[in-house]
């Protein structure tokens, strides 16, 4: 006797088939109208895969009931946002960023005041490493940073400051390279279940929602990260975004992007590289002939 236990759709349908492209059209437009954020611009195949991760782990049959959830229940909507952006953060990072910044970038800023921007912080991995890296330097009681992020739960991870075990042990291998002659407990409180970054790297941070497409942005920074973030973007978004960023930085400040971006060729008209290996760029002022 065969057996008679439950059988979903999700059985039969490959991950591409679960909703079409007319139908991941319809259901970006209908967020926007609902909730005020615009995905129709970020890169298809990794949206579409983030729509389909999502509609499998809610057992969704059809885009008409991840349709119906998302649009009538805000929190899951909310909840969802990690599903469908995956973020791509630890600490430490591709360390021969932090060494560079470390050894070259951060000397010209001793005995100044510094602002530094995290956009789209995530769990704040990323954050809590400049907070290290700018007290080695002697910095950080003159810096302010900001860590934004679109996703409420992220946020919520990142000001607790706090990594499972497991987690932490995956950042060994990057943090080692960084500081070959310390210990990753000089940096975080270990308790049975989890490690909690030290109050004194927490302490000049803050921790705030942004959406990166539609939101403005108040002040000035020296640096600004906005690492593996644009990934998700067409070349029109990422302009859009550079736009923002190279507005919001101070004359020379420099961009940091992730190792998985590519600088738009109508981004070069407002950054030059300073160092390609470590996706560091800075800002370029308009010309004199551009400014007339």
């Amino acid at each position: 006797m065969k057996s008679t236990g439950t059988i979903f759709l999700n059985d039969f349908k490959s991950p591409a088939e679960l909703i079409t492209d007319e139908e991941m059209n319809a259901l970006m437009t209908a967020i926007r109208n609902r909730y005020g954020l615009d995905f129709t611009n970020y890169e298809k195949t990794s949206l579409k895969r983030g729509v389909t991760r999502l509609m499998m782990k809610h057992n969704m049959d059809s885009s008409l009931d991840l349709w119906s959830r998302v649009l009538k229940d805000y929190d899951f909507f909310m909840s969802s946002i990690d599903d469908l952006l995956v973020n791509l953060t630890e600490l430490f990072r591709n360390p021969d960023v932090w060494i560079k910044l470390r050894d070259e970038i951060l000397d010209q800023f001793k005995g100044q005041s510094m602002r530094i921007w995290h956009a789209g912080c995530s769990t704040g991995e990323e954050v809590y490493t400049m907070s290290i890296v700018l007290d080695e330097r002697n910095l950080l009681s003159r810096a302010r940073l900001e860590a934004s992020d679109l996703s409420s739960k992220a946020l919520a991870k990142a000001k607790s400051g706090q990594y499972s075990l497991d987690i932490i042990k995956q950042y060994l291998n990057p943090f080692l390279k960084f500081f070959p002659n310390k210990k990753i407990e000089d940096y975080f409180l270990f308790t049975e279940k989890y490690a909690e970054i030290k109050p004194r790297y927490k302490q000049n941070i803050n921790f705030s929602r942004h959406n990166l497409v539609h939101d403005s942005v108040n002040g000035k920074y020296d640096i600004v990260f906005c690492r593996n973030v644009m990934i998700y973007f067409d070349d029109q978004l990422k302009l859009k975004v550079l736009t923002l960023l190279h507005q919001c930085l101070k004359p020379n400040g420099y961009l940091i992007i992730g190792y998985y971006d590519i600088m738009p060729d109508s981004g070069k008209s407002l950054f030059q590289v300073e160092d390609i290996k470590t996706r560091i760029y800075r800002k370029k002022e308009p010309s004199a002939s551009l400014a007339k």
